[in-house]
């Protein structure tokens, strides 16, 4: 049997590589922006920053492998084992990059920073998150109410991080948790995006007398499939196939003209989707 494609995002090595990618880009936000400026990222690695600006004591890198432990006995008995093994490498690749790497921003306005601190660090949570792992700390529970409950990964963050920072608006000065909360908002939108980025697509509906010669078309020309769906016009009562085909966004403007060339009386309705999984498209993903 010939390997599909989609074999690629199940492969050990695409994984730990994006969650390499990821996760250095992460620390690399934390150590260049986050840690100089004070925030609070949000999360166990916020924690384990408020828990470093508190008493010194420790690290945030070091104080962020130790509050992963118990949270990692969660993904052991709740989620899979390999959710387990790649967390773990992305808490360990977390850990070392943030103690390794030796970099300044250079932003000295604490609103661009912490605009800039959202984009990196969300942008290197939602790569990982894309693999079969997660960046640990909060992920983990956070996959688990998305696996279980469909509840959104960023909407959990953004809440936990809502309540994290009204707990503790007392500790801190009222502008720099402002600047915290942005910062997490951002990183919110972020990881959202990055986990949309390749699923979604537009499904379109055409309904028009020439459906049959349209739905030919779109499949020699542009290699799509489509289903046919039976309707009946209000007025006239008469049955109609109404085409239903799922695209992204280039090819919208192409299938728009094979519509309209065949049938320019045709009615064109194109929706947003959120995901898209199975057949041709994106392999449903199992932690």
């Amino acid at each position: 049997m010939a390997r599909s494609r989609f074999d690629l995002t199940y492969s050990v090595p695409w994984n730990l590589g994006l969650i390499f990618v990821g996760s250095v880009l992460f620390a690399l936000g934390a150590k260049a922006i986050v840690e100089p400026h004070g925030f609070v990222s949000g999360g166990v690695f916020g924690v384990a920053l408020l828990a470093n600006y508190a008493t010194g004591l420790a690290s945030p890198g070091v104080l962020y492998f130790l509050l992963n432990i118990p949270l990692f006995a969660v993904a052991w008995f709740f989620i899979s084992r390999r959710f387990l093994f790649y967390s773990l490498w992305s808490m360990v690749v977390t850990s070392a990059a943030f103690e390794l790497i030796r970099a300044d921003s250079g932003i000295r306005d604490p609103l661009h920073a912490a605009i800039a601190a959202g984009v990196v660090c969300g942008a290197g949570a939602g790569m990982v998150l894309r693999s079969l792992g997660s960046n640990g700390g909060l992920d983990v529970i956070a996959v688990l109410l998305f696996q279980r409950y469909n509840f959104g990964i960023g909407k959990f963050y953004f809440l936990f991080n809502l309540a994290l920072f009204s707990l503790t608006l007392a500790a801190l000065d009222v502008d720099l948790v402002i600047d915290s909360l942005i910062m997490v908002f951002i990183t919110s939108v972020m990881v959202e995006y990055f986990l949309a980025l390749f699923s979604q697509r537009k499904v379109v509906y055409v309904i028009s007398d020439a459906s049959p010669r349209i739905c030919e078309r779109i499949r020699d020309e542009m290699n799509l499939g489509g289903t046919f769906i039976q309707g009946r016009g209000a007025y006239s009562g008469q049955g109609k196939d109404i085409l239903m085909t799922v695209v992204n966004n280039v090819q919208l403007k192409r299938l728009e003209e094979v519509v309209f060339t065949t049938d320019e009386n045709a009615l064109f309705i194109a929706e947003n989707t959120f995901s898209v999984i199975g057949s041709s498209f994106s392999r449903r993903k199992i932690y």
